[in-house]
Parts: structure tokens; sequence; C-alpha cells
């Protein structure tokens, strides 16, 4: 008999028991009361809603002793085994550890553990806070029990559950090895509990967890228990994305198709400037189109969602200032979605949560325009805000007194901030390094926060409009509702030292053998071994398809390639010796000289401000970031200050003229740059500079090009009616067994690349006298406990006392150049610095890690790899220097020009890393120096004000 899914237990045993016999009534009341005693069912009863079936699969798994790994779209419910983890754990008298990549996460998840079991019974460690560490369930950063695990803390002992939130986060480039490290390190007894979003290759994430952690259920659910519908916003008209129809292969609306083909086969604005007449009745059909197509404005996207009941709703812009800019736009329309009730209670939850916050700060803050933003149902919601007003607009969100946030990606991940809509101005993010595409994975990830379970009957994804707009390029985002889970696993020197003091060196070879970055890269290397045997059967067909009857055409290509390498090289060589002549002249050029920049962007006159010579490249090593010479700072005739690159100077550059600098001139104030442009045109606009000559070409000289091509012209071949045919079968053949020798390559290197790396790393600990060996001497010791991206720069530092006698003040500004890492570009001014010990500090700091980088390159450890030291940044030296000297919030924010968030942040940041420093084990100069002891004074003046404020409330 089948039973359809949504048939109860309670239906089922009424519907059954009847026909069954008297033995199988009995046996059916054993397995129910063998059911009531399991502690699957004691948690049922602390929910007012059943669990799903994969949750219910999950359970089971756990209570039979069971590692488990649950793959489930977002807001589906996966949360709901970890919470049965910690009931496990309470049940049985052990610990449970709730794992969370962000800190709001930890914060959120801690509130509702202590919601359900009180706050005796749970804790919470993260960077910023520590409370009741000791609890039987604590909720903590992964790094946390990373650095728990290194340092063998006494907090592990009786551990039973880890539950792992958000795991999928181990893709993530920067910090996703942690994720690995804590995976592979944990103690054998331990139950792990893995949560991904719905990746496609759980199984093989799956069979890695069973080789290295035991037996581990996969339990993969593709079930949204709110159904997601998609939707694309064209001017006033909501359009489906998905024609309705049955089956799952879902067709794109006609509808958008038309309106898309319609939109590209429409002349442009710049079309029509340059002279494309247009008929009169064409001018009306595009008045038409343009009435029913066009992107909406941020006011008007949210009218439209609160007139068809789709609010609240979140809005994705990848763009902190984009976001502020949404909320104000949004005032300006005079927006309001709060009824004077709402209002009022918008604003007494806002008082008390900011009772703390001193009157002073609020205005910095910009208290008054968030709290009117807020009072009307609309905020932002970004890095950049201060912790304590993000907090506010998530439970103001969920309660539903604020109705659109506008977002960026960041509240995506895991913070419980569902809601009816979700709209999403651009398909396009800047992913750090360019504008890119987003991916499936990140598509599903943020509109998989649209559907309030119990709440919403469906949710909706809303995509705006766009010119060059693609459905099907939508259709195919929204169709894939998976993606892969790639490791992002490197060795590092922290985690160098802390394996082979636990394990010796050729066990942790072994160990980091078991990473999932080796699994995966081992399977790949079978899939590559398969494409070179295709590979060297196609190059015998190629080979047969060149013979010639006339000779040797495999000899004659050689010749041809060879004449076309060398001509390339002779023009490779003709732009490295015009490139190196204009950086001769660039280095030539003082503040002062006026120059006509030939090519770029800013091409034209110029005024040269500073020459942008390297400093300080000394011994040959790759120190100075920029590899291609000077980079002057100059104000163009157009008012802007630029610092350009050689990019800019294909050919050499002269001064045109000279000019005064005023001592006053400040290139960040605009009436500056005006008068000093005014005076460059002035002083040379009627001049015109010199035509560079082109010089004759190296190649119409060249002996061996003569050579090359008189014994082509001599070469049997060469006579070969079918000449150029066989030559295309000989191109081909070239480059499929460059082809197959690349992939080749990549299978050597493919195989033990972990510990081929962490080998090297070992290499260089051993010449800087942090292992001996298998023996971590002292100076190991101490970097073992220095977590961080510049953990080697940290200990050579304080190895070789450059911030002894520093007052706290100094040594907040120098290790801030350990965390900070700017977001302006290379054409940012140098940044300012502390005077006197602090500023000689910094720069000692920076030779140390000049040394470093050279010793790095020498062992082959490469920062494109993933692994090595950055440059250190000062950019954030001066703020936290005057924050710890104690100056005020509106002061130092307008001096570091940074947002309230970002500079709590890095302040946090800079507070950790003074923790390790204050409490770094090993000999001297750290144990009975001043280092300490000012790291501990640095770490209270800066926790402080707003940096102070406790998120955990």
């Amino acid at each position: 008999m089948i039973v359809p899914l949504s048939v109860g237990p309670g239906t089922l045993e009424s519907t059954m028991t009847e026909d069954l016999s008297p033995a199988e009534r009995y046996a059916a009341a054993r397995r129910r009361a063998a059911e009531q005693a399991t502690a699957l069912a004691s948690f049922r009863e602390m929910y007012d809603f059943g669990l799903d079936p994969f949750q219910t699969e999950a359970c089971r798994a756990l209570e039979a002793g069971k590692g488990v790994l649950v793959a489930a779209p977002t807001g589906s419910g996966k949360t709901i085994v970890g919470e049965f983890a910690v009931h496990l754990a309470l049940l049985q008298g052990k610990k449970c550890f709730y794992t969370t990549p962000i800190k709001a996460l930890s914060n959120q998840k801690y509130a509702d553990l202590c919601r359900r079991y009180g706050t005796s019974e749970v804790g919470l460690l993260t960077g910023d806070n520590s409370v009741n560490p000791d609890a039987p369930v604590v909720v903590m950063t992964t790094e946390v029990l990373r650095n728990m695990l290194y340092a063998g803390s006494r907090t592990l002992l009786g551990l039973g559950y880890v539950v792992m939130d958000e795991v999928h986060y181990l893709s993530d480039r920067f910090r996703g090895a942690v994720w690995e490290e804590v995976i592979i390190h944990l103690p054998e007894s331990v139950t792990l509990v893995s949560l991904s979003a719905t990746v496609s290759n759980a199984e093989e994430f799956g069979d890695w967890l069973d080789t290295v952690r035991g037996d581990t259920q996969v339990i993969v659910s593709e079930h949204r228990p709110v159904p997601l519908f998609q939707h694309v916003l064209a001017g006033r008209r909501m359009h489906d994305l998905f024609e309705e129809g049955e089956g799952s292969k879902k067709a794109v609306n006609p509808d958008l198709t038309r309106l898309a083909r319609m939109e590209a086969s429409r002349p442009s604005f710049q079309d029509r400037r340059r002279g494309r007449a247009m008929r009169e009745a064409d001018r009306e059909r595009e008045r038409r189109q343009r009435s029913r197509v066009w992107t909406p404005s941020r006011p008007e996207v949210i009218e439209r969602l609160d007139a068809a009941g789709l609010l609240p709703a979140i809005t994705f812009i990848f763009s902190r200032a984009g976001c502020e800019s949404a909320v104000q736009q949004c005032l300006y329309a005079g927006l309001r979605l709060n009824d004077e009730e709402a209002r009022a209670r918008v604003r007494s939850l806002v008082e008390e949560r900011t009772a703390s916050i001193p009157a002073e700060d609020l205005h910095v803050l910009g208290y008054y325009e968030w709290l009117e933003g807020l009072e009307r149902g609309i905020a932002a919601h970004h890095a950049g805000m201060l912790p304590t007003f993000k907090e506010v607009v998530e439970e103001l969100f969920v309660r539903g007194l604020v109705k659109a946030v506008f977002a960026t990606e960041t509240l995506a991940l895991g913070i419980n901030m569902p809601a009816r809509s979700v709209v999403l101005e651009k398909l396009v993010k800047w992913n750090g390094e360019q504008h890119a595409d987003i991916t499936p994975g990140e598509y599903t990830q943020l509109t998989g926060r649209a559907g309030r379970r119990g709440i919403d009957v469906e949710g909706h994804a809303v995509v705006l409009w766009q010119r060059g707009f693609s459905p099907e390029h939508l259709a195919g985002l929204a169709g894939t509702r998976t993606y892969p889970l790639r490791s992002s696993f490197k060795p590092s020197y922290n985690m160098a030292v802390n394996l082979v003091e636990q394990f010796g060196r050729h066990r942790s070879r072994e160990l980091l053998e078991t990473s999932f970055a080796q699994f995966q890269a081992d399977k790949s290397v079978v899939g590559i071994s398969r494409q070179v045997q295709r590979n060297e059967e196609g190059l015998t067909g190629y080979k047969a398809s060149m013979t010639c009857h006339l000779g040797d055409f495999d000899e004659y290509a050689a010749l041809r390639r060879e004449l076309k390498d060398r001509e390339t090289e002779l023009a490779r060589q003709g732009v490295a010796l015009r490139r190196a002549e204009a950086a001769v002249a660039l280095e030539k050029l003082k503040p002062g000289d006026v120059i006509h920049v030939p090519t770029g962007k800013y091409a034209g006159l110029a005024l040269v401000l500073d020459p942008g010579l390297p400093a300080g490249r000394a011994d040959g090593h790759r120190g100075f970031e920029h590899h291609d010479g000077p980079r002057p700072l100059v104000l163009t005739a157009e008012r802007q200050v630029k610092r350009l690159a050689s990019i800019d100077f294909p050919v050499p550059v002269e001064p045109l003229e000279r000019m005064r600098i005023p001592k006053s001139f400040n290139p960040r104030s605009p009436q500056s740059r005006r008068d000093l442009a005014t005076a460059l045109r002035t002083k040379a606009g009627h001049i015109e500079p010199d035509r560079h000559r082109k010089r004759r070409s190296q190649a119409a000289d060249d002996r061996e090009i003569a050579r090359l091509r008189s014994a082509i012209r001599a070469h049997p071949c060469h006579g070969c009616h079918d000449r150029e045919d066989h030559a295309r079968w000989a191109e081909r053949y070239h480059r499929l067994l460059r082809d197959t020798s690349q992939l080749e390559r990549r299978i050597e290197g493919r195989t033990n690349t972990i510990a081929r790396t962490f080998d090297r790393i070992v290499a260089l600990l051993t010449e800087l006298d942090y292992l001996r060996g298998s023996e971590v001497t002292e100076h190991g010791r101490r970097l073992a406990r220095l977590y961080g991206e510049l953990d080697l720069l940290a200990s050579e530092c304080l190895r070789a006392g450059v911030w002894e006698g520093l007052s706290p003040s100094e040594l907040a500004a120098c290790v801030s150049a350990l965390v900070y890492e700017s977001r302006a570009g290379d054409d940012a001014l140098a940044p300012k610095v502390p005077s006197g010990r602090a500023k000689a500090a910094l720069g000692e700091t920076v030779r140390i890690w000049g040394r470093l980088d050279a010793l790095e390159e020498e062992f082959r450890i490469t920062q494109s790899e993933g692994v090595g030291q950055r440059e250190p940044d000062l950019g954030f030296a001066w703020a936290a220097y005057m924050w710890a000297e104690g100056k005020g919030l509106d002061e130092v924010l307008r001096e570091a020009e940074m947002p309230a968030g970002d500079f709590v942040r890095w302040c946090k940041q800079v507070i950790d890393v003074l923790g390790q420093i204050s409490s770094a084990p090993g000999g001297a100069p750290v144990e009975g120096s001043t280092v300490a002891r000012a790291a501990r004074k640095a770490v209270d003046q800066l926790l402080r004000g707003v940096v102070a404020y406790s998120s955990v409330g």
C-alpha cells in the first residue's frame, strides 16, 4: 500500500490498524514505544511544528552515532539539525560547540539558544566577546575553535558535538582554510554536524568527510518549504520570468524575450547622435515602447512592491554608497511605509538599543538621518555601519517595523532576516578584482532570503530591467539551483609550527594530504589523464593529415614556427626597449615639470607633483608593489590629480616647461586644483609636444630571420601545391601537442601539491630558526600563538624588538599595519602616520617585510597561490593612534575618511592581535619586555566608546 507523504502518522495508524493481525498490532505498538523513548521524540515536543523528512532523517542519523552533512536551500530549516545536536549533548552530559562564519551570526544564534535553554547553559566566544565560555553549549566563530584546537584548550574537554553552520564557506579564498583545519584536527570522538547550502558536489564532500571523520551520512534536500517565484520588473509592469506550464523544464516567458529583442533593435542615444535618421512612425513606436520599458527608480520599486503586497523586501545593491543613497532617494521621494503607531514603536526600540551611545557621537554617526529612515520603515544594511545600528535594523525588520532594506550581499550569509521579496538591481558585482557576473550559487544565496516559513505562502525574487538585459541569462541563474564546493585550503606559517609541535613533521605532512583540497586534486587527475589519452589519439590523426609527398613537413613547419617566434621576440624586444627609454625619461622628471602625457585616459597636458620613484627597492627583492618603474603623480589640465603608470608612456617624455608648485597647494582641495590647472593651461597650453619618430624595425636587419627565410624557400615542401593545407594541420598538431604537454605537467603538479607547499614553508621556517627538524624552537612557539594573515611578520617584529619602548598608542598604530587592508586604489596619496618612534617602527616593520618577501621568493612561496605575507598597509595607523590617544570620534572619523562600521571593525581586529601579542609565549624579547604591557594597555585604550559597545545584549 502506497501512502502519500502528506499523510501524518496518526492518520496512517487509523487507516491501517483495522487491517492488522494481533501480532502485527503488537509489533506496531512496540515500534511506537521505541520511537517515544528516543531523544528525537522529546526534541519534537519542543517545537510547535512538525519536522520535514530531511530533518528527521538527519536527526535519526545523529542519534545513531553518525556524523551528518545536510545540504539544503536557504530558509529550509537545516539549523534544526544543529539544534538537535545541542539537545543530544545536553541529554548525554557532553559539550556542544556551535560554530558560524561571522560574529553577527554567532550573536544571533547565541540569542536563539539562550531563549530555548537559558543563559546558564549557553556561552559565546568571538574575537570581541567572551560570555560564559565554560557552558555546555558554546556558540563561536570557526576561527576561535581552530585557535582552541592548536592551543590544546581545556575547554575542549568533554566535547561531544561540533555543529559547523554554513560549512560551504570553506570555498572562501581568504578564510575557507579554517573550516578544513577544524574538520581535520577535531578529536575522533567528536561527532561533526555539517550544515551547507545546496551544493552540486555534496556526495564528493561527504566522501571526504567519511574519509577523515568516519561514518558520515549525506542528506540532500532540494525542496524549498516556501516556493520561490521569479520576476522581472520592467517599467511599471512585473513580468514572470517563466511562463506557466507543467513539467520540471520551465520555458522563459516569451513576452520578456520579445521585449529584450525590441530593446536590442532600438537605436541607442549614441546611434542617433551619429546622425541616423528616424521616421516619425519609428519615433512614435519608440515613445510607446519607452513608456513600457525602463529601469524603475528605487522609490518606484518599493511603491510597486507595496502596491502588490510584496513587502517586506530586501534590495541587494553591491555597493555601500548605493545602499545609503537608496535610503536617501526614498526619503526625498516622501516614501512612508509605517503608520504613527509603528513609528512610535520604532523610536522606542531604537532609543532603548542606543542608550549607551554618548549624545556627542550620535550626530557623527548619522543617527538622526538613520532614525528618520527607520521610522518610515526604510533602512540600509552593510559592513560600513556601526554593529549596533545593523543589529537594530535586523531586529526591526524581523518584527515587521522596517519593510524595505537596501543591503550589500553580506546580509545573505546566514543572518536570519527572511523577507517576502528579494530585489536584485543588477546581475553584476565587484568581486575584489573586477566587475563580474554573479554566479548561480550567489544568485541562489541572495534570492534564498525570499519567503518566510510559516508566514508567506510564496516568496518572490525580482530582478530590475536593465538595458542589454538577457532573460535567458537570468533563467540560467535561476534554473541552476546548485553550485560546486571548491576547497581553498593552503598551509600557513602558523599552521605549520602548530602541526609540527603536535604531530611532528612527517605526520603533519600526512595530515595535510587528507585535506579536501588534495582530495579534489587527486580526483581531478583522473579526468585529466583521460583527456591526455584522447589528445594522443588526435595527434596521430593530425600527423597523418599533414604528411607531404615532397619531404618532411614536420621539419618545414618547425622552420615556419621558428621564424614566427623570432619575429615575435624582436617585436617584444622593441617594445621593451621603448619602455626602458620611457622609464629612464620618467626617472628624470622633477616636481614642477610640465609634460604631455602621450596616451591613455589622462592624455594631454599635465604638471608633475611627485615623480613617484620606487623607494627602498634594495637587494633586488620584489618589495615595491609596482613592477613598471616610476609612477608620477600629476595634475591634469582638467583639474584631476592622478597617479599614472608606465602604460601611459609608451614613448619617452620630455619636460615642455617648468612651473612652481605653491607650498599651499592641497591636492584634495577642488579650489587648489582649479587654480593650479588654470595656471598650467596659461603657462603651457600653447606648446605643441614633439612627435616621436618611429624607429626602423629590428627584423629588417636581423641575420637569423634572413637565414630562416632562405631555409624555408629552399625546403622541398615549400613547392607543394597543398602546402597551406598541410600547414593548417601542422599548426593544429603543434597546438594539441602543446596542450597535451601542459596537461601532463598539471598531472605532475597536482600530485602532493599541499605537501610540497608545506615542505617549502617548513624549509623557510627552518632557515629562520622557528623549526629544527621536528622540534619547535622558542620563536616557533610564539609564532604558534599568533594568528593572522601576517603571522610571520608579527613574530619577526617581536623577535627583533622593533616595538620595544613604544607607548600603547604607538604600538596600536604599528599593529594596525598587520591587519588593515585599504579599499583605495593605487593612486591614493601616502597615508599619514604618527611621527617619532612609531614612524621609525613602522619603517622597520616594512623593511622586515621586505626581507621576508625576498626570502619567500627564494623558497618559491608565492602570494598568488594564497600563501605568503602581503605588504603591511599603513592606512589605519593614524586613526588607531588617535583613537588610542583618546581623541573624539568626530575627529578620528574625519581624519580616517571611513565609515564608523569599518572603523570599529578594524579597531577590533587590532585589539585581537594586541591580545595575542600580550599573551604570546616564548623567550626574549617578549617575556618581561615593555611590549606585552604596552599591548594590554593599548587594548584598554582602544576599547572605549563605539568600539566598546557590546553587540550581545
